[in-house]
């Protein structure tokens, strides 16, 4: 009876014909059939191996950290990723939960921690406010992160990388940038870029009327991009010197002239003009005073 036991894919036994006495031809096809049959079922297999793998692929995707998907979303390009650690403190969160709604939901969202058992209730309304409230914490919480040796050196990777864009000015010659705000506080001002050769700071590009908007400048900060200059000073360009000289026919315009005088270079000549004046005022004054003293000196010296 151990011949009857199965053998072979499919559950092909050795003595498959055994119980059924049929003649050689029909056999054949019957063998046919099976052979069929298992190749049919290996295709199935297949197919479901690689449904497996799709699967796995998926999940993997759906398992990927918040702060890496954050990160890499279109228009976040400027921020670097923040250690779990770092957020972990709480010592770095000081007084952050103030000024953050839903700040417990928002940080376990960071952390990727488990859903609340009261998920469910959240409306869609609610959901949206929570995932601002974790955008924004996250972008305060980076505010501070890059001040620090670890968030430096997460911004001099980019910064090497050209991510943050170049000087529009000509006579910068494609300087790199670095993201500055202009508050430290939500809500004073897109993120600018602040370029080190002419210590100006200029807009962001996008396109006119297209998501997603630029991000606030208090996750940056105000004092990012000179705090980074200052640990990395080899980074720090020659300050420019060549400003564009406006001319008419050959002849270059007085920085009074309107219009197209050099706004830059009128200012620096106007600020210069002003300081000496102040100072012949001041003169003025003491020799003033003085002449005034003389004559009150001499009637007292006559009487």
């Amino acid at each position: 009876m151990s011949g009857m036991q199965g053998g072979g894919r499919g559950g092909k036994s050795d003595n498959f014909y055994f119980d059924r006495p049929m003649d050689k031809k029909r056999s054949n096809e019957d063998e046919a059939d099976l052979v069929g049959l298992e190749v049919d079922k290996e295709s199935e297999t297949d197919s479901e191996g690689s449904d497996s793998v799709h699967t796995s692929e998926a999940d993997s995707e759906e398992q990927e950290p918040w702060i890496v998907w954050h990160c890499s979303h279109k228009g976040n390009k400027f921020l670097c990723e923040v250690e779990e650690s770092y957020i972990q403190d709480d010592f770095n969160l000081t007084h952050l939960h103030t000024a953050i709604p839903w700040y417990e939901y928002a940080l376990d969202m960071i952390l990727d921690t488990e859903a609340p058992e009261d998920d469910d209730v959240l409306t869609e309304e609610h959901k949206e406010q929570l995932n601002s409230s974790a955008e924004i914490l996250y972008g305060l919480i980076h505010a501070r992160y890059i001040t620090t040796p670890s968030g430096l050196s997460a911004m001099l990777a980019k910064y090497k990388k050209n991510a943050f864009g170049f000087c529009p000015r000509s006579n910068c010659e494609k300087q790199p940038c670095l993201p500055v705000g202009l508050s430290d506080s939500t809500g004073g001002g897109d993120v600018k870029k602040f370029c080190p050769r002419c210590c100006d700071v200029y807009e962001v590009y996008r396109r006119p009327y297209t998501y997603p908007w630029p991000l606030d400048g208090a996750y940056f900060g105000t004092t990012f991009p000179h705090l980074f200059l200052m640990t990395f000073p080899h980074l720090q360009p020659p300050r420019v010197k060549d400003f564009y000289t406006p001319r008419i026919f050959g002849f270059q315009l007085h920085h009074t002239a309107k219009p197209g005088a050099s706004r830059n270079a009128a200012l620096r000549i106007q600020a210069g003009m002003e300081t000496t004046e102040q100072q012949k005022r001041q003169g003025a004054k003491g020799s003033v005073q003085e002449t005034e003293k003389t004559p009150a000196a001499a009637s007292n010296h006559v009487s």
